[in-house]
């Protein structure tokens, strides 16, 4: 029997320590190892991709061509435009369509023009009008998707990421490497990954923060308000670091902060849980979803009530020594779960097609 042929883009993963890398990287080796010969998978990704997966699926590369003319535009039964920002169109393959939504983060922030909004929705609702199903990777961005493009609530669904649990090698050290204990959080340095309230949580206390991931103009930001609580010898921003370097800081931090309040998701968050440790969150967007009952959140940004967070916090987690809680809620997502939601959906797709 002919197996259903099934295109699944990741030509998001070209730059290695964007969250699209994580993404792909995450699912691609799921779908493949979970599979088991039921489609056959075919992945689109940039030549220069720095993780072509270990040559065990076909690859097609991409080419600027393919926004007007895509050449194997019949060859597949499924394709599946794994993030909205795919340069493969919809509109250029005839097969049923799925596109994964992770965040539609340009309607919370304040400082988006609201021009550029409404260019932003038209665009994005454009290619969920041209693709038979929408996954989103949280029900908050499910709800966004259905509250700004109602006609799509009957083929949105919530397929959750999964995290890799890091392995922490136990003779590496990090290129930078705290002298105290510290607390942790990593990702781009923007303003609303909220990096910059973070020195609050320094006061009346020795810890040292550790900042991970590309910089931006906001780094200045964050220097002034360590300056301002008068522990600018306490904070550390490293820029980008490898997967050893963020496994070490995971298993050796006293806690995980993360005050966004823009996620489609929240991978770190995760990770930081799979090695049991407590987590600091803002309560906004998809994060109290993932975060759970085990983790601790900020109502608001006041210096005051977020050190109070932290304080009882810390405490709560200790004394009551909640590591395997932490653990258990990490356990909850998984790239083999995820991997056979989309398996799943796959089949469902051809299963439509065949009955219309």
């Amino acid at each position: 029997m002919k197996k259903p042929k099934v295109l699944v883009t990741f030509d998001s993963m070209k730059d290695a320590n964007c969250g699209y890398f994580s993404f792909g990287k995450g699912l691609g080796d799921a779908l493949i190892q979970e599979n088991k010969e039921k489609f056959k998978l075919k992945f689109y990704l940039f030549k220069h991709t720095q993780y072509l997966f270990n040559g065990l699926v076909d690859i097609l590369y991409l080419s600027r061509l393919d926004r007007l003319f895509f050449g194997p535009k019949n060859d597949f039964d499924v394709v599946h435009l794994s993030d909205q920002t795919c340069r493969l169109r919809p509109s250029k393959v005839n097969a049923k369509k799925i596109m994964t939504v992770h965040d539609m983060n340009k309607v919370h922030l304040k400082f988006s023009k609201p021009h550029r909004i409404q260019v932003y929705l038209k665009k994005l609702g454009k290619l969920i009008s041209q693709c038979d199903k929408i996954v989103c990777i949280s029900q908050f961005v499910a709800n966004d998707v259905v509250q700004y493009f109602p006609e799509a609530k009957g083929k949105v669904s919530v397929i959750y990421n999964g995290a890799d649990k890091l392995i922490s090698n136990e003779n590496h050290q990090p290129a930078f490497k705290p002298e105290k204990k510290f607390l942790f959080t990593i990702g781009l340095l923007s303003v609303q990954k909220g990096f910059h309230l973070l020195p609050a949580l320094l006061k009346d206390n020795d810890f040292e923060l550790v900042i991970s991931g590309r910089e931006t103009p906001h780094k200045q930001r964050i220097l002034e308000e360590a300056e301002k609580y008068n522990c600018l010898d306490r904070v550390h921003i490293t820029g980008p670091i490898s997967d050893e370097d963020k496994a070490w800081y995971y298993k050796n931090c006293s806690a995980f902060l993360f005050p966004s309040v823009a996620e489609g998701f929240g991978l770190p968050v995760i990770e930081a849980m799979h090695f049991g440790k407590p987590v600091f969150l803002s309560k906004f967007t998809s994060l109290p979803e993932v975060g759970g009952d085990i983790a601790y959140y900020f109502d608001n940004f006041e210096p005051e009530h977020m050190q109070e967070v932290f304080k009882n916090g810390m405490s709560d987690f200790i004394q009551n020594n909640r590591i395997k809680e932490a653990i258990a809620q990490a356990e909850k997502f998984s790239w083999e779960i995820a991997a056979n939601q989309y398996l799943n959906l796959y089949q469902e797709c051809l299963v439509n097609n065949t009955q219309k």
